[in-house]
């Protein structure tokens, strides 16, 4: 029987398991009770030696909309799910045919392959709301393009797919999603899992070095800056659809 309350949908193909993200009364933003969800079927996926690879894709327009700010997650919590993607002994291949905002944006980074249709869009809109892109920078900065991150970490404007694929956020991108990710999960299901697991950790290794060296400053910052007078005023601003006081 299916959950009625479940965030998380989960199916499988061949030895493949797909996790949609599936809260699109709150555009699949990162809330507490959704972290928590996608981790514990993340660990329980790990240790199934039945599944080679994970696709995260999402229900409805929105990949992710980034932290719920009515429920947002511990950061600690947040940066523990972006590190349990990170070292997941199986690819993980976001699959994404929405928007993507801040958080959402720390999702794709964590993930071993990422595509999208050309129906999406991105945005770290952190500083427009008063915090910054700072828990998500610990897969983000390491696998992007530094100059190009920088506008987009700095303005808050949206961007293509193309351009993500530019910055290094996604692998690429195309008209029909599922038909550019045949190959690849192709691919997945041909490969030995234990190679699999080897080859993931010769690529993630300097992602995980950021973790390791940057985890326990970035949370710190996190928690500072959403606890500030400047991001209740954001906040608030963005949930009362007006601009923040800041804005000139």
């Amino acid at each position: 029987m299916t959950d009625p309350t479940a965030r998380i949908g989960r199916t499988r193909a061949r030895g493949v398991d797909t996790l949609s993200l599936d809260a699109t009364d709150t555009r699949n933003a990162l809330s507490a009770a959704l972290v928590t969800e996608l981790a514990t079927a993340l660990t329980a996926l790990g240790k199934d030696p039945d599944v080679r690879a994970v696709v995260l894709t999402h229900t409805g327009t929105t990949f992710s909309a980034g932290a719920d700010l009515r429920d947002p997650p511990d950061p600690d919590a947040l940066v523990a799910l972006l590190r349990q993607i990170t070292e997941l002994p199986k690819p993980v291949v976001a699959r994404v045919t929405g928007h993507v905002r801040a958080g959402g944006l720390g999702l794709l980074a964590a993930c071993d392959i990422a595509v999208a249709g050309p129906g999406a869009t991105f945005a770290f809109t952190e500083v427009r709301i008063g915090v910054a892109p700072a828990v998500i920078s610990l897969p983000v900065i390491p696998r992007t393009d530094p100059r190009a991150l920088a506008r987009y970490y700095l303005t808050g404007e949206r961007f293509t797919p193309a351009e993500a694929v530019r910055l290094g956020l996604l692998t690429a991108t195309a008209d029909d999603v599922d038909e550019a990710l045949a190959p690849i999960l192709d691919g997945l299901r041909r490969s030995a899992p234990e190679a699999l697991a080897e080859t993931k950790r010769l690529l993630t290794a300097r992602v995980l070095e950021t973790f390791d060296r940057d985890a326990a400053e970035l949370t710190a910052l996190s928690a500072r800056l959403f606890a500030s007078p400047r991001a209740r005023e954001g906040m608030t601003a963005f949930l009362e659809r007006r601009d923040a006081a800041w804005v000139v």
